[in-house]
């Protein structure tokens, strides 16, 4: 039996990469701005660093203060030595104060129910309420773009498609060394759409959400923009940050601007009336100068959904036409 009414749908626009093995990074994260953090005990701890770095992921998620945010935790691989006592470890440690597991390096369905399994289990013997600790799969290859389809409908848990950008372009033997950055020499379109789509339509045809990665120029602002309004543009949830400076920016860009937010709301409020027995029960009416339907209402219903989960509030409201 899976939990019955676990939120799978929390705000990331901002998702914060920490290293489990730096206390002091640790512990300047709980004052940061973001929707998401994730203590990393994979490619953030080296080998020798990351039994300890459990027991310090342990330790800093039952401390608290991190209300508002969503707490997660990267485990390494399941092709790696550390996977299994990454979950085990953290889970009978910390489970209660953990919202989700990163799973990177997903390429086949087998490693994300591998983790819901080995979840299962574990909330079982220890009583935890089962399915209630949700699952990010990381697609950062070729493989696991070409199961990208099957990996997002792979398990309820399932709450995230993330795009990793550093082993993808290394696994496609791209010539770019700049992480996230176009390649050099590719100048007729964006090198990265076609994975950025095909993992976008991937995990809303299976109702979850899609995660950009990280750029990896934590000075470079405006090329942060640029790279993050690409993938908010195609109409990702949001993105990796690494460095405090990143934050603002791409809670910025993943957030409707307060105009299209008063807006979509006011579509809502329009629809909803024109629709109803006092205001004529039309499928189609105008506000202002423009049309709105169905379609209409539903492109709202994203852009409010969005803004309400960005803190933005209605400064005014829609009021019905006066005969």
């Amino acid at each position: 039996m899976r939990e019955p009414g676990v939120d799978r749908v929390r705000p990331r626009r901002t998702c914060l990469a920490v290293p489990a093995s730096n206390p002091r990074m640790i512990e300047k994260a709980r004052g940061l701005g973001v929707d998401e953090f994730f203590l990393d005990l994979e490619d953030a701890c080296a080998p020798l660093a990351k039994p300890a770095a459990r027991r310090a992921v342990v330790e800093a998620l039952n401390a608290g203060g991190w209300e508002g945010r969503t707490r997660v935790v990267r485990v390494n691989g399941v092709d790696t030595e550390w996977a299994y006592r990454d979950v085990v470890e953290v889970v009978e440690g910390a489970g209660e104060q953990l919202d989700c597991l990163l799973l990177p390096k997903v390429e086949s369905v087998d490693h994300v129910r591998w983790l819901d399994l080995t979840l299962t289990q574990i909330e079982r013997a220890l009583g935890l309420p089962v399915g209630r600790i949700g699952i990010e799969a990381q697609i950062e290859s070729a493989s696991g773009v070409a199961a990208a389809e099957v990996v997002a409908t792979s398990s309820p848990r399932l709450e995230a498609l993330v795009f990793g950008p550093a082993d993808f372009m290394a696994s496609l033997t791209m010539r770019g060394m700049v992480v996230g950055e176009q390649p050099p020499g590719y100048d007729v379109g964006d090198a990265f759409h076609y994975v950025l789509m095909r993992l976008l339509v991937a995990a809303r045809a299976a109702g979850i959400q899609a995660i950009d990665g990280p750029y990896l120029r934590v000075r470079d602002r405006d090329g942060l923009r640029r790279v993050a309004g690409r993938s908010a543009a195609l109409g990702f949830d949001g993105k990796w940050v690494l460095h405090p400076d990143q934050i603002d920016e791409v809670n910025s860009v993943f957030s409707p601007a307060r105009a299209d937010y008063e807006h979509a709301e006011d579509i809502l409020d329009a629809y909803a009336w024109h629709t109803s027995s006092a205001g004529g029960a039309r499928g189609a009416a105008m506000l202002g100068s423009e049309m709105i339907d169905e379609a209409s209402r539903k492109m709202a219903l994203v852009v409010a959904a969005r803004g309400r989960a960005a803190g933005l509030r209605r400064t005014r409201r829609w009021t019905p036409p006066v005969d």
